[in-house]
């Protein structure tokens, strides 16, 4: 590029897409977030409607952040199978989203589609104070729109909800073609 057009800056384009310096703190995560949800509960009338606006800005967010995780984490790269996908979000992606690893990834015993992302003490949860008429919220929700955001424009399209139970369980309940798609996989 022109070095009269960037006036001594580097450009944006040139730039490494290495992993970048800036970490969010914790206060200021927690302050943003909490603003989030007063916001959202402003202009909602149910704890239901409250978390599936909480699950749509998440979605919101996990289609931008694939794109730039998967550029850093696996240039050139895609997965492929579920296992795969699902180890890529309990680690990298849950590392750079949250600060740490998810607590626990599980299957269901009954059913093949439906896996587990745990997590005993979520960012997302810790810092906002849910009054006792609406204790059945869970913040988390946001977590989950934002998992099945990453898992559907990873080509793995599930239904990701949050639940309490041993902390916050993510619930992801992957299609049918992805299960049957695995399987072919796994036969070759």
């Amino acid at each position: 590029m022109d070095s009269r057009f960037t006036r001594g800056k580097s450009p944006v384009l040139e730039r490494a897409l290495g992993r970048p310096r800036s970490e969010l703190s914790l206060a200021a995560f927690a302050l943003l977030f909490s603003e989030l949800v007063q916001y959202c509960q402003r202009r909602v009338a149910s704890v239901a409607e409250l978390q599936a606006r909480l699950a749509q800005l998440g979605h919101h967010v996990g289609l931008r952040a694939l794109d730039a995780l998967v550029a850093r984490e696996r240039p050139g790269r895609r997965e492929t199978k579920v296992l795969g996908v699902l180890l890529f979000v309990k680690g990298p992606l849950w590392r750079a989203l949250f600060g740490r690893e998810a607590d626990k990834l599980e299957q269901a015993n009954d059913d093949e589609r439906t896996f587990y992302v745990i997590e005993r003490e979520p960012v997302v949860n810790t810092f906002v104070s849910v009054p006792r008429e609406n204790s059945s919220l869970n913040c988390a929700a946001f977590a989950a729109g934002l998992l099945e955001a990453v898992l559907g424009a990873a080509g793995f399209p599930a239904r990701v909800s949050a639940h309490w139970h041993k902390g916050t369980t993510l619930m992801i309940k992957f299609d049918e073609a992805v299960i049957a798609r695995d399987k072919s996989l796994e036969g070759r």
